[in-house]
């Protein structure tokens, strides 16, 4: 049995629950417990902070975890990403008060920052730099004397406003959701398949399922607005010269593709959402 560590940030609706409950996995937190065991997978997941999934999959407590790609950064964790997650997207950005001179985030490497990053930011900057370092309400530290910018994780920028701070520069590190491996637990069997029905899930996220049926004479330029991830599936039609076509198209683009095959000449277009695949 594999163990595997999902974040435990105790909100109604969570994305990496949600995710592998959708990809067949038993992994709701318990009420007042931090692990679940899933028999029918061979999984067990531990719910722990994001911060401490770095730490535990780097020494192969834990054989993976999903965690931002910042924790795993400024932990300096030798845990191997090996899928990028669609959710948890950040930005780590320098702030000073809004009277400050400085307008560059070169004019800060000798101030000093206040922040829960200080490897990222030693690592941003290749030089060791004079920190605060804090778990939390970073922003208020500026205003209480303690340091004289900060570096925190931005998402709409309202309570670096609130707290009279602006944003300097460009971000300093960009983060997102990602799936984490120790080095040595890469190749295990239950791993590869935690991997592929994620990979899977995505897809059907990300595509639908078009058909449609089509004369002979437009089949090139059909096929040209459906490509699919490698060729679209065609067959020919009974007694008629025309061809069905399935192909998958991204979700997005799915009903401007329909419009444009029906003025082409298309008939029958039928679209449908996809429920996982392994591509």
């Amino acid at each position: 049995m594999i163990k595997v560590a999902l974040p435990n940030k105790g909100m109604l609706f969570d994305p990496t629950q949600e995710l592998l409950k959708e990809c067949g996995y038993k992994a709701s937190k318990p009420y007042k417990t931090l692990t679940q065991i899933d028999a029918k997978n061979d999984i067990e997941f531990f719910f722990l902070r994001p911060s401490d999934i770095p730490m535990y999959v780097g020494r192969g407590i834990i054989d993976a975890g999903i965690t931002g790609i910042d924790f795993n950064a400024e932990a300096k964790s030798p845990a191997v990403k090996v899928l990028d997650l669609p959710f948890g997207a950040s930005k780590m950005c320098a702030a000073v008060p809004n009277e400050s001179p400085v307008q560059s985030l070169d004019e800060l490497k000798n101030s000093t920052i206040a922040t829960s990053f200080p490897n990222i930011v030693s690592g941003y900057y290749k030089k060791d730099m004079n920190f605060v370092v804090l778990e939390g309400a970073v922003e208020i530290s500026v205003s209480l004397g303690v340091a004289d910018a900060i570096v925190d994780v931005v998402e709409t920028g309202t309570t670096l406003k609130q707290a009279g701070l602006r944003i300097v520069g460009e971000p300093l590190f960009r983060s997102n959701a990602a799936l984490f491996c120790h080095p040595q637990k890469q190749d295990l069997e239950e791993v590869h398949t935690l991997i592929r029905r994620i990979e899977g899930k995505l897809v059907a996220k990300n595509y639908m399922m078009i058909e449609y049926d089509c004369p002979a004479d437009i089949l090139d330029k059909a096929c040209k607005l459906t490509p699919g991830l490698d060729a679209p599936t065609i067959s020919k039609l009974h007694g008629r010269d025309w061809y069905a076509v399935k192909a998958m198209v991204p979700q997005e683009e799915a009903n401007a593709i329909m419009d444009k095959l029906w003025d082409a000449g298309a008939r029958s277009i039928l679209l449908f959402a996809i429920k996982s695949a392994r591509i």
